[in-house]
């Protein structure tokens, strides 16, 4: 079978058909604060497209970066008076403890931005020398004018990206730069920061570099899936995508996948508003199959409200699971729904149809990542 997944570049659902081989590459944490819901739902999303491809007969080699060195984590420890690599650890070691717990399989790496620095400087080197960069201020920029890919991920106006640049991070009004979306690759530190010594002086990198620099290192020039929350979507995979293809020719991602965001009331669940759902608090309290069926429940392209009471709802559902007991029950029936742009909310009407009928649904709810 052929499985069809939407691509954010191209805008449409398309064939997904990598080789026995697949390389993944899903963004991940920024170690200053607790997975939230919002993170649950990225990570079990490409989870349960793993577990399909698995399936299939596929090896996925799926890379889950650590950002454990930008604005903001170093921020976070200088209110918290501690080493931002300190802050870092335990954030690390509970995310870890969160994911194992919602059943997500063991990355084929975690690597940290702070073990790249030297695969960051030559990759800069690389952008310098084929002319899409320039040197300004202390720092280094990527000069968007020179891209020719620049835009064709987000496909945004131009008004548009001023907006979202400014809001993350991407200091339009610096004055050292030739253009306002032009970005940052290394930047001076400033006092109290980590810094590293470089040809362009003491500094350290910018944000989206660290994900370019790891995807080369860990997977090679192209990767076959690429994705994370649609908030990264601009700047962030933007800015990667026209870097990465400036510094090797090649083409970077064969598919981009973003996942919707979870809100809780109006807003996106956000570190800096603070209106979060921490993993480990509810795991506290709620058997942690509950919680993925709760966010499986859930189309990953959606953009959708958290409610406690979608915690019930999915705790009834996995009550009738277990009762149906063993069995391949509706199997067929999920590969089918997650061929189909990984409808999981067809896969659970599926199962749930099954176990009505008195089907045991275990291998079907195993394909999930569901333990029933």
């Amino acid at each position: 079978m052929t499985m069809r997944i939407y691509d954010t570049a191209r805008r449409q659902v398309v064939p997904f058909e990598p080789g026995r081989l697949v390389k993944m590459y899903t963004c991940g944490i920024t170690p200053y604060d607790s997975a939230h819901l919002g993170h649950a739902a990225v990570y079990v999303t490409y989870d349960v497209l793993r577990r399909r491809l698995e399936d299939m007969g596929h090896e996925v080699a799926c890379v889950r970066n650590i950002t454990d060195v930008d604005d903001d984590i170093l921020r976070k420890a200088r209110q918290l008076d501690v080493h931002y690599l300190d802050l870092a650890a335990g954030e690390i070691a509970r995310f870890e403890k969160d994911m194992a717990a919602l059943n997500i399989l063991p990355v084929h790496s975690s690597p940290r931005a702070t073990s790249a620095i030297s695969d960051i400087l030559g990759f800069i080197a690389m952008v310098l020398d084929n002319g899409h960069a320039y040197r300004a201020g202390g720092a280094v920029y990527f000069d968007v004018s020179s891209s020719e890919c620049f835009g064709r991920l987000s496909h945004l106006e131009r008004s548009e990206m001023l907006v979202l640049a400014a809001e993350n991070g991407g200091n339009p009004d610096d004055p050292f730069k030739d253009d306002p979306l032009d970005f940052v690759l290394w930047q001076p530190s400033a006092e109290g920061e980590p810094a590293w010594d470089s040809l362009w002086g003491k500094g350290r990198p910018g944000w989206h570099i660290e994900c370019s620099a790891l995807a080369l290192r860990e997977l090679g020039t192209t990767i076959d899936l690429h994705g994370g929350g649609s908030d990264l979507i601009f700047p962030h995979h933007e800015c990667e995508a026209a870097q990465s293809e400036a510094a090797t020719g090649l083409p970077f991602v064969r598919h981009w996948m973003h996942v919707g965001m979870v809100r809780l009331g109006p807003e996106k669940m956000s570190k800096s508003l603070g209106n979060l759902v921490f993993v480990h608090e509810l795991l506290e309290t709620v058997e942690a199959p509950v919680i993925r069926l709760a966010l499986l429940a859930q189309h990953y392209r959606s953009s959708w409200e958290w409610s406690d009471s979608m915690l019930g709802e999915a705790a009834d559902r996995l009550a009738r699971w277990r009762a149906a007991g063993e069995g391949e029950g509706a199997i067929e029936a999920v590969r089918a729904r997650l061929d189909d742009d990984l409808d999981t909310p067809g896969a659970l009407a599926a199962i749930d149809e099954a176990a009505t009928a008195g089907l045991g649904v275990s291998a079907a709810a195993g394909l999930l990542g569901v333990a029933c």
